[in-house]
């Protein structure tokens, strides 16, 4: 894995050892005081645009194209909440995805399956143990966006996601976040309208470099991905791990994600 990710600074293959350790602490804290953590260039910056490079050809022909309307929930309505409530304003999400079945055989698959980063994740996220997908489609995507297309404001419905950024466009693509707006207990509706109305000022920019591995609490920390400005397209991967082995999607979940089943 040396060719592709930096062992020298993040010594994921030595786990237990006092280096590895020390990261797994670092990344605990950075979780606890932020919502998330960063390791910038755990995979090289020259692996990571290769990989954009290679898999920019597909995006053009195979990926499906991802359009929505949503409000933050990505759900249609929110009981006790009337329709017009400006926490279920309406927002456009835009984006090109291609499926881990148009990924094989590159670095991003070959780290998502390396035992010693899903135990390393486990760690961090204080999980005796987490497991890749066995969803042919969903186990790991990337997403581009062009110009004028964005990922809107939203709440995960994970309790955490992982992502890489293989490529930043000329402008924009910034990470936009607000940390712990809401909690499993309160779900801050006047809160969340503030934010959406401009009105909150702890809303914070994140703008991530090429090979950053960047996991987040996004279920109760709302964010989004800045307009995207310029010829050269922001080119991010997801990866999908879950506490319990064999989660799949079903074919109707596939169709909705993807425009298509395994």
């Amino acid at each position: 894995m040396r060719d592709i990710i930096d062992l020298d600074r993040y010594p994921l293959d030595r786990p237990e050892s006092p280096e590895w350790l020390a990261l797994v602490a670092r990344c605990r804290e950075d979780l606890g005081q932020n919502g998330m953590f960063n390791l910038e260039g755990l995979m090289h910056p020259s692996v990571a645009q290769e990989t954009a490079n290679h898999i920019t050809p597909k995006f053009d022909s195979e990926s499906f194209r991802h359009e929505r309307a949503h409000n933050i929930y990505f759900l249609k309505k929110i009981d006790g909440l009337p329709d017009d409530h400006p926490a279920l304003t309406q927002f456009q999400t835009s984006n090109l995805t291609l499926c881990a079945d148009q990924l094989q055989n590159t670095a991003l698959m070959r780290l998502y399956e390396w035992p010693c980063f899903v135990s390393f994740i486990a760690a961090v996220m204080q999980k005796d143990a987490l497991f890749v997908m066995k969803d042919a489609l969903a186990r790991i995507n990337a997403m581009s966006y062009h110009e004028g297309q964005e990922l809107n404001w939203h709440f995960d419905r994970s309790e955490f996601t992982t992502t890489m950024l293989l490529q930043a466009p000329d402008e924009g693509g910034e990470f936009i976040y607000r940390t712990d707006l809401r909690s499993d207990d309160d779900p801050n509706y006047e809160g969340v309208a503030q934010l959406l109305q401009g009105q909150d000022d702890r809303v914070q920019t994140l703008s991530l470099s090429p090979g950053t591995l960047n996991i987040f609490r996004g279920k109760n920390t709302p964010h989004r991905v800045g307009d995207v400005k310029g010829e050269t397209a922001r080119i991010i991967a997801v990866f999908s791990f879950f506490d319990r082995p064999g989660v799949a999607f079903s074919p109707e979940e596939q169709r909705g994600f993807y425009g298509r089943s395994a």
